[in-house]
């Protein structure tokens, strides 16, 4: 009878430890960790391809020298702050990050204005090539951040939640991750002046 108990009793807190969430927050935190990688590597990418697409294009546009090399400024700026996924749990270290990125965002829209004023330029395969270039990267940064941010709101979800709080508060005590923020006057359409 003892046997029985002691066997019942050792089902019951397995059947516990498995449901306290234990693995799925290790689990989650890990998918946050991967999903700020593709983030990165989605800035690296545009760092590695930005720089070499610039200077072909170069030549062909002489007259807006100033904007390409704002352009360049700010890629050199971006690529001066180390990212790690130790960026993810540094609030002030991510804004920082984020703030150099809109920079970049910036100098890159100032960089297709040229574009719109002088129609010339796109009729060279090598700007055309450029903006297809640019607009796919931004649009895989795009996709990178919206994915972190789906991983970290389910990772944070997932610590607040029982019987997940209970398992984090006594053991892991992971904290909150950050999502990705809009910038301040993100919400205002940009004006194009021609």
């Amino acid at each position: 009878m003892k046997r029985i108990i002691l066997t019942l009793l050792a089902m019951a807190a397995m059947t516990i430890m498995g449901g306290c969430g234990y693995n799925s927050m290790q689990a989650g935190e890990e998918a946050v960790f991967a999903a700020w990688a593709d983030v990165e590597a989605s800035y690296q990418r545009r760092a590695d391809l930005i720089p070499n697409l610039v200077e072909v294009v170069k030549g062909y546009a002489k007259h807006e020298a100033d904007t390409l090399k704002a352009v360049t400024e700010a890629r050199s700026k971006v690529g001066s702050i180390q990212a790690s996924k130790q960026l993810v749990n540094d609030p002030q270290a991510l804004a920082k990050f984020q703030q150099s990125q809109g920079e970049l965002s910036g100098a890159l829209s100032r960089l297709m204005v040229v574009v719109e004023r002088y129609p010339d330029l796109k009729a060279n395969q090598n700007f055309r090539d450029l903006q297809s270039q640019l607009e796919g990267t931004e649009n895989r940064i795009n996709v990178a951040r919206v994915r972190y941010n789906k991983s970290v709101q389910d990772f944070n979800t997932s610590i607040r939640t029982f019987p997940n709080s209970m398992t984090n508060s006594l053991l892991l005590h992971l904290s909150r991750k950050e999502p990705f923020k809009a910038e301040e006057g993100a919400k205002e359409a940009p004006k194009v002046k021609f």
